[in-house]
């Protein structure tokens, strides 16, 4: 091969691959993105914003918990931010590790993890879940499922 024979090629191999990656760079910003809004929420909830926490939530969004052999309890977005908001005291929900994030389009699912204190002391820990959709204003939360436990928690 001749070098600009050579040269042209590499360049269109080069682009190529360039072009197959673009949406792995894509789907890690996307990654990021899901995770900054959960942390969003957690921040919200820290900061007793019930109107954080609504702008997070899409409309019709639930929660929805599991504790000991009790069956799962839902509870309306609305609701649970009306409850946090309503809080006198300080809490803190943050996760013990780096969650898990699946993508599929606008479809995020983060879980991980979590460790819950109010008013400074450990409370419980459990699971977080996730579902979220990108919307034109970026993540927005579907519904959160979470376990509760008071015992196995990480450093406690």
């Amino acid at each position: 091969m001749t070098a600009p024979v050579y040269n042209t090629a590499m360049r269109l191999l080069i682009s190529c691959l360039l072009f197959l990656m673009l949406p792995l760079f894509g789907q890690a910003t996307d990654e990021k993105d899901a995770i900054a809004a959960t942390q969003k929420m957690f921040d919200a909830m820290a900061a007793h914003d019930a109107a954080a926490l609504r702008a997070m939530l899409l409309p019709g969004a639930r929660l929805f918990s599991v504790r000991d052999e009790r069956p799962p309890a839902g509870t309306a977005g609305e609701d649970f931010a009306t409850q946090i908001g309503a809080l006198a005291v300080p809490i803190v929900e943050r996760f013990t590790a780096a969650p898990k994030v699946s993508l599929r389009g606008r479809m995020a699912q983060v879980w991980g993890e979590y460790e819950f204190l109010r008013d400074g002391k450990f409370t419980h820990c459990g699971v977080d879940s996730f579902n979220l959709f990108k919307t034109a204003e970026g993540w927005k939360i579907a519904a959160i499922s979470y376990t509760t436990e008071t015992s196995g928690c990480k450093g406690h």
